[in-house]
């Protein structure tokens, strides 16, 4: 009897490791690691000159800037596959940004290092997107706070009804503006979804736990004649 029961005790542990090693392998799965670190709402890429092809990784959305050794002078940054064909100065304050909007694998160049950059969408337990319609049923039913990640010129033209406006760039040192109740529901939108996908990924490292993207920001919703406050 008590070899049984050591029996049984052993199946189920062993199911129950699996399960947690499942689980583990799928959280891994569900929110991949990206590389650099997110700066005033861009994510800084380093590029070191190292032998071989060197693998980065970001998310959608993201708005991406390099840097690099600076005694590579004004090297040539080429993603032919993304139309990018740009000289980076090596002063980072005149950096230029790189919007990624497609996912999907990318061979680069910096100057003499070759690389690979894969764009992949975001998922992650506190986050989800949704369309405009269902942005306006959100707001119809929930009332989630508003948050506007654009510029105030952008806002000034045009902004949904009782949005807080805090530009992306200035999200990271300003998120507690949003108070102090991570639990709560917030929406965030900009023009096309893009600078409001790198906001959510901020505002979820900040500890927020339910935060919405409207994907095709405030084009699509005034595609759709839903109300814009002026």
């Amino acid at each position: 009897m008590k070899k049984i029961l050591l029996t049984i005790l052993s199946i189920f542990l062993f199911a129950y490791s699996a399960s947690c090693s499942e689980h583990t392998e799928s959280n891994s799965k569900t929110v991949p690691p990206v590389s650099g670190t997110i700066v005033n709402g861009y994510r800084v890429l380093s590029v070191l000159k190292t032998p071989g092809v060197i693998d980065l990784k970001v998310y959608r959305g993201d708005y991406i800037k390099f840097e690099f050794d600076p005694s590579v002078q004004d090297p040539l940054l080429s993603i032919p596959d993304l139309g990018i064909q740009k000289r980076l100065p090596n002063n980072p304050a005149e950096a230029p940004y790189f919007k990624m909007k497609t996912p999907g694998t990318f061979a680069f160049s910096l100057g003499e290092i070759n690389g690979n950059l894969s764009v992949i969408n975001y998922l992650q337990a506190s986050y989800r997107e949704v369309s405009s319609r269902e942005a306006a049923e959100l707001i119809k039913n929930e009332q989630p706070l508003i948050l506007d990640v654009r510029t105030p010129n952008e806002y000034k033209r045009g902004h949904l009804r009782d949005s807080v406006l805090i530009p992306v760039q200035e999200l990271q040192s300003r998120y507690k503006e949003l108070g102090d109740q991570p639990d709560r529901e917030i929406l965030v939108y900009c023009a096309t979804g893009n600078r409001s996908t790198v906001a959510s990924k901020i505002l979820i490292d900040k500890g927020f736990k339910h935060i919405v993207n409207m994907r095709g920001g405030i084009y699509d919703w005034s595609n759709n004649n839903f109300p814009v406050t002026r």
